[in-house]
């Protein structure tokens, strides 16, 4: 078997049929091309949402929840222990948000190799006053430092300096949607109060906008210990502590076996988004399944020219084994033709949808919603590249093994006495 033999030979086949070549040839680098960038944009949406909801969300939270007692009094009295128990009516139970021993839980966290980092939290909920108005929302003590670090905080910021939260006493960033609708600006000063009715005056030194109207309608954040000084309470009183884990996949496993450990509520970030995840994988799943479709087309494209090609070349493949080609030879002829052609579509496909992706990349997209947004988000993923070019001969090498088969079974004998 001489392959540079029956490499120029099937170079010579496509020669001769150049133009339906061709036409194959665009057929792959146009699916190719389409599949990149379709998915390219689908990927950089779906990354740009994340950060949006997943990215600004704990791996995993733990916190004290309010709810019921879990045994009931009657439940310890060993006279009715063995009975079924029917208790209506049951009144949830507050048993403070604090969590306490919270220093030595975070010293312990730090010390898990599995964690990237932390950062705690104090959330309250509280009135925004200022004249006659008063919006209720959250303020968000936190520190500001890991917040920026691992929540990217200070991606969020449209006014102001997320440092000046460290810098300036009493000082509060504010929600996009909180400005707007009480008409406050950077510099002026914010009254609130806490559900215990403890009023506190704030200097605004920045707004944020998330993207998302529920979040910039209540939420502001401040740095831990004013969150402290307006709720009255000790430089050791946390009510939250963010978890951010090297592997995301294990959030639902180290969020029941946290729980355990310290003996606290935990959330993990698949829970607390399962939605939004959802419609993640649906979106990726639409973008793959799309471009897949388009190479598969492209791919009986080629399945066609080659079975015209075939009947077309009896003649050319009859001589070809009177000449001493086996049916192998043969059929790796046309299966190298098949390949050829999905390669160099492939190649031509991957420069073309880079191109498109670069394009779509500078296409201006600005919305109020999205401020830090200023072109339609795509992934440069060479994953992506990869995916494409390698189905593209997968494709080509299926619709080329097909009609090659039927060219190795030719008996030329048969074709040359019928001529």
């Amino acid at each position: 078997m001489n392959l540079v033999l029956i490499f120029n030979v099937s170079c010579s086949l496509i020669r001769a049929r150049l133009k339906q070549s061709v036409v194959a040839a665009v057929g792959i680098t146009f699916g190719v091309a389409m599949f990149i960038a379709l998915v390219s944009f689908m990927n950089g949406l779906n990354q740009l949402l994340d950060g949006l909801v997943i990215n600004r969300t704990p791996h995993v939270r733990l916190y004290n929840e309010i709810k019921p007692t879990a045994i009931q009094p009657i439940e310890r009295d060993k006279k009715y222990s063995h009975y079924q128990h029917f208790v209506h009516t049951i009144k949830p139970k507050d048993n403070g948000k604090e969590i306490y021993n919270s220093q030595s839980i975070i010293k312990a966290l730090k010390y898990d190799e599995r964690v990237l980092g932390l950062a705690p939290k104090v959330l309250t909920p509280v009135f925004f006053n200022t004249g006659a108005i008063e919006l209720g929302g959250f303020v968000n003590g936190v520190d500001v430092r890991s917040e920026d670090r691992l929540f990217s905080l200070g991606d969020y910021v449209i006014a102001g300096n997320i440092e000046d939260l460290l810098i300036v006493n009493n000082s509060i960033f504010i929600g996009k949607g909180v400005a707007d609708k009480m008409m406050l600006e950077v510099g002026d000063i914010l009254q609130i109060t806490t559900a215990q009715g403890q009023a506190t005056s704030l200097k605004i030194v920045g707004i944020l906008q998330f993207g998302l109207a529920d979040i910039d309608n209540i939420q502001s954040y401040t740095s831990l210990a004013t969150a402290q000084k307006i709720l009255g309470k000790s430089t050791n009183y946390i009510t939250d502590i963010q978890i951010k884990l090297k592997d995301i996949a294990k959030a639902p496993q180290l969020a029941k076996e946290y729980a355990n450990i310290f003996r606290l509520d935990a959330i993990d970030v698949q829970t607390a988004n399962a939605q939004f995840e959802t419609g993640s994988s649906v979106r990726n799943i639409i973008s793959y399944a799309v471009g897949i479709t388009l190479l598969i087309v492209a791919g009986f494209g080629i399945y066609n020219i080659l079975n015209m090609m075939i009947y077309e070349k009896m003649d050319s493949i009859a001589i070809l084994k009177a000449t001493g080609f086996s049916g192998i030879d043969v059929q790796l002829i046309f299966v190298l033709l098949a390949l050829i052609i999905g390669i160099a579509g492939g190649v031509v496909g991957l420069l073309f949808g880079y191109i498109l992706s670069v394009t779509i990349n500078h296409i201006p997209f600005e919305t109020v919603a999205l401020p830090t947004i200023k072109t339609y988000p795509v992934s440069f993923n060479p994953i992506y590249y990869c995916i494409g070019i390698l189905f593209a001969i997968i494709t080509t090498f299926i619709a080329g093994l097909f009609p090659a088969r039927k060219a190795r079974k030719i008996d030329p004998v048969i074709i040359i006495r019928g001529k």
